[in-house]
């Protein structure tokens, strides 16, 4: 399919430039429409590295001339492709001494060593970290500490006694770390993607901070965090109690680790201030309570944004020094060098193609063309395109699909004439809602590599809360969400119509 894909995909394109006429008034609709499904049908087949496929805007815009090479490639780089960078230099930091693996541990001695309480402390400690670290990074970590604890649980009890119970506990991981990075703006892909299309394609409308995302976001993980605890613990509990299980295991892997590295300490406080930053910068409204940001304290304070934070606190890694390794820092570049730049690439893509949708029009073209869809009720065209975006990403990168959709949402909305956030923000939560197969995610990729788990066993858990997460991002949108962001449902919004 790939080596298809190479050679079909390009024909294609070059057959909808010659002979498709989208707009008589505009051909750059045509021209970037055929890029976009150049780029689309690679993304799926995944016919040349996803990376690659997403620098296609920096050289085909400009030769059609949709968009100049300047601007395109400024696309490729902005504040929150440093966001992204500064958690990752974070995420390596915790990973570099330890501290991850320690505060995984330390849940799990928290919560209990019951079957249900096992589950509960692994799918906390993996949500928690996940919103702030990679979810790739995170189910990663923590899958041989759950193998660990299932291969002395199978030697205490017998695989018999085990049951399936081994495999819930490695879909809890996967599972929660999607749900866990739903909450932040730097939790999952997809969210940093929204954020940028949206200023992108909306230069006039209000920025959605951090604090406004998590604020929005923690009821929609929460929720499924426990609908996914729920179905797990159902269908996988043991069918006998056990009996020679002690805490005592947990504890000698805690204590394994050894006393606390200063490194530790120190990259835990940033951590914290760093968490603390992000939410409080611009501060939050919600109807009459508001709190004020710390950005305020500053002559410019809209010249500060969650990017400026995130560098900040990684350079702090950069130049304190490590009191247990002489001559060394907190973090170095050797470490630092496992940034995936593949990954910064395909924000980049997905960020000039959104800019080439709306320089060429082809966004509200869309748009127009959908414009029958402007009598159905907002709740029921939000289900559908939630429920589309679910199962699509089943089979394509959640990013790539993210960067395609947001567009065409927003050209719909602005014909249609509703709230483009009541359809770009549930179907970016939708974007990271994808349980069942494991070419989904990433996170469901690492479980299933175990080699502990058959598809058909992520399939039939994996549907249940597919759709559990499309009815809460539905219903959360709707009846907090347009409190958060302060949304009439009733009104077009000006800063949109300026758009359309």
């Amino acid at each position: 399919m790939r080596q298809w894909a190479l050679i079909v995909a390009p024909l294609i394109s070059l057959l909808v430039i010659l002979f498709a006429d989208l707009d008589p008034q505009n051909r750059n609709v045509t021209y970037c429409f055929a890029i976009a499904l150049l780029m689309a049908i690679w993304w799926i087949t995944e016919a040349i590295p996803l990376a690659v496929t997403a620098l296609l805007p920096v050289a085909l815009f400009p030769l059609f001339g949709v968009v100049d090479g300047k601007t395109i490639s400024a696309m490729y780089f902005n504040h929150l492709i440093f966001l992204f960078i500064g958690g990752f230099l974070m995420a390596f930091a915790m990973e570099r001494w330890n501290l991850h693996r320690r505060i995984a541990l330390r849940i799990l001695l928290v919560v209990g060593i019951s079957p249900g309480r096992i589950l509960l402390g692994f799918m906390l400690a993996t949500s928690f970290l996940s919103m702030w670290m990679s979810n790739t990074a995170t189910a990663m970590m923590m899958v041989p500490i759950a193998l660990s604890i299932i291969i002395k649980l199978e030697e205490s009890l017998g695989e018999k006694k085990m049951g399936k119970y081994a495999i819930g506990l490695l879909l809890g991981i996967a599972y929660s770390a999607s749900i866990g990075g739903v909450a932040t703006l730097v939790g999952t892909p997809p969210n940093l993607s929204f954020a940028r299309i949206v200023s992108i394609i909306f230069p006039e409308m209000t920025e959605i901070s951090f604090a406004d995302w998590f604020i929005f976001a923690l009821p929609v993980t929460v929720l499924l965090f426990v609908m996914a605890w729920l179905i797990l613990y159902a269908m996988y509990k043991p069918k006998k109690s056990w009996k020679k299980v002690h805490i005592d295991q947990f504890r000698e892997e805690y204590q394994a680790l050894g006393k606390a590295k200063p490194e530790e300490k120190i990259v835990l406080i940033l951590f914290v201030i760093l968490a603390f930053l992000w939410i409080f910068r611009s501060g939050f409204t919600i109807q009459s309570f508001e709190i004020p940001g710390w950005s305020q304290l500053f002559k410019n304070p809209s010249y500060i944004n969650d990017g400026t934070v995130a560098i900040f606190i990684a350079l702090l890694l950069f130049i304190l020094p490590s009191k247990s390794e002489k001559g060394e820092r907190l973090m170095n570049w050797k470490t630092a060098r496992k940034i995936p730049w593949n990954i910064v690439l395909l924000f980049g893509g997905g960020f000039a193609l959104a800019q080439g949708f709306v320089e060429s029009g082809l966004s509200v073209w869309f748009g127009e063309q959908m414009a029958g869809l402007a009598n159905v009720e907002p709740i029921v065209l939000t289900f559908a395109n939630v429920t589309m975006m679910s199962f699509l990403t089943e089979l394509t990168s959640n990013t790539a699909t993210t960067e395609m959709i947001l567009p065409i949402l927003s050209g719909l909305s602005t014909t249609i004439e509703v709230n483009p956030l009541l359809l770009m923000i549930p179907a970016t939560l939708a974007a990271s809602l994808a349980f069942m197969l494991p070419v989904a995610t990433p996170p469901n990729a690492i479980i299933f590599g175990t080699n502990r788990i058959q598809v058909k066993d992520m399939v039939k858990t994996g549907i249940l809360l597919n759709l559990a997460g499309i009815i809460v991002a539905t219903l959360v949108m709707y009846f907090w969400g347009v409190l958060v962001f302060d949304i009439d449902v009733s009104v077009f919004p000006d800063w949109a119509a300026a758009v359309g």
